[in-house]
């Protein structure tokens, strides 16, 4: 059994006390965004990251160092990642979430269930067996039922690694309204065999998925968490 825990937060504060857990490179990226809520939501991921990793590891949050290189370029805007543990972070309005395995590959979307799903979006994200899926719902069950495809494949393209860089349409899953599953895959990076997901509950008004890429069976945590 793989044990996977979802923390929950709402953005922190611009305070000294949490700028204080970020490294250099961290306060470049902190310090490089144009909006004080795109500023808080990057230093809530960073420090509930290093709190929860530190509880893990039993070392102090200003202790945890993270390696976030890109894989492909080396730029530090990679997945963070330290010894012993698979972190995943997500966040949208003001929730931000954080899921850790001690070491099976993981990853983590959240949605805010307010979002429209135009068409051209369905026909970004889906391929045609899953859009058959949708035919027949009115605008509101439709948005519904395609970001719940949307957090599921968000998290299990994240938990490779590789992001957007698959193909949204090499795989597909389960009907939205079935447990979250990977029925198929295009891409070498996937395989139903060693992938597990599961729906989340965020809260009011968000959508949320985990993915961790293994062949034992999963069990899920969900957390609140402020400082």
């Amino acid at each position: 059994m793989i044990d996977c825990a979802v923390w929950w937060a709402e953005p922190l504060p611009n305070e000294p006390r949490f700028i204080d857990l970020l490294d250099e490179l961290e306060l470049g990226r902190h310090a490089g965004y144009r909006q004080e809520i795109d500023q808080r939501r990057f230093l809530t991921g960073r420090v509930l990251a290093k709190t929860i990793a530190g509880d893990r590891l039993g070392r102090a949050p200003s202790d945890i160092v993270f390696d976030a290189s890109c894989d492909d370029c080396d730029k530090p805007h990679g997945v963070p990642k330290v010894p012993g543990l698979a972190l995943s972070i997500s966040h949208s309005g003001d929730r931000i979430g954080l899921a850790v395995t001690s070491g099976a590959p993981v990853g983590l979307d959240v949605e805010s269930a307010s979002r429209r799903a135009e068409d051209s979006l369905i026909e970004y994200a889906l391929n045609e067996t899953e859009r058959l899926g949708l035919k027949g719902l009115e605008a509101d069950e439709r948005a519904s039922a395609f970001f719940v495809y949307w957090t599921r494949k968000e998290a299990v393209m994240k938990a490779t690694g590789r992001g957007l860089r698959i193909p949204l349409h090499s795989i597909t899953l389960a009907p939205f309204d079935s447990p979250a599953a990977l029925l198929a895959s295009a891409n070498p990076a996937l395989d139903p065999e060693t992938t597990r997901m599961a729906d989340l509950d965020p809260g009011d008004g968000y959508r949320a998925a985990v993915a961790v890429l293994t062949t034992e069976d999963l069990s899920v945590t969900e957390h609140s968490w402020a400082p």
